[in-house]
């Protein structure tokens, strides 16, 4: 194996946050929403959302433990994930605002319909819908991972997908041959 030349690595400091975020931004990522449901709906976008198992069907998000969302989620039992397509990043800096109102309010100039499973909103023209229980919940560092069970899973045909890459939206062809889908797991 080739030598490293020395001085090349560095350790990330725990409080060099700048430096972390810079070089987690080099992943690119799908741009998803999650929401929950109930008498006050909440949704946020994250990113950091990912497949678990295929069995039994497990996603998880990652959530900020001072984000509204962590409270909400812990105690809906439930949330949908929708997967936002190429022309909606508006609405993935519009639940990425800290600073929207809450409940109904928050989803003000969103379209989006209740999950028949979970009830949360699911927003429209995105290219894939998950409702997912409430599976488990691990704390880890500054955030907790969120594993949800696939209870339904919505596939819409010919949309491109939103990507996040090096703090930018961006976006990905759409694979035409893609037929829609919807099945209750």
């Amino acid at each position: 194996m080739p030598e490293r030349p020395a001085g090349t690595v560095t350790p990330p400091l725990a409080s060099d946050q700048r430096l972390l975020r810079t070089a987690f931004a080099a992943f690119a990522t799908g741009v998803t929403v999650v929401t929950v449901g109930g008498q006050q709906p909440h949704g946020m976008t994250a990113n950091s959302f990912t497949s678990v198992s295929l069995d039994p069907p497990l996603v998880l998000v990652c959530v900020d433990r001072d984000a509204v969302m962590h409270e909400r989620l812990g105690q809906a039992g439930g949330f949908a994930v929708s997967v936002l397509s190429a022309h909606q990043d508006g609405i993935a800096r519009h639940f990425a605002d800290r600073t929207r109102r809450r409940g109904l309010a928050g989803f003000e100039g969103v379209a989006w319909s209740p999950g028949p499973r979970s009830g949360a909103p699911l927003i429209d023209g995105a290219i894939v819908w998950l409702e997912c229980g409430l599976w488990r919940m691990y704390e880890a560092g500054d955030h907790s991972i969120f594993i949800g069970q696939v209870r339904a899973v919505c596939r819409h045909d010919q949309e491109a997908a939103l990507l996040f890459f090096d703090g930018r939206f961006d976006r990905l062809p759409a694979d035409r041959t893609r037929s829609p889908f919807w099945r209750v797991l």
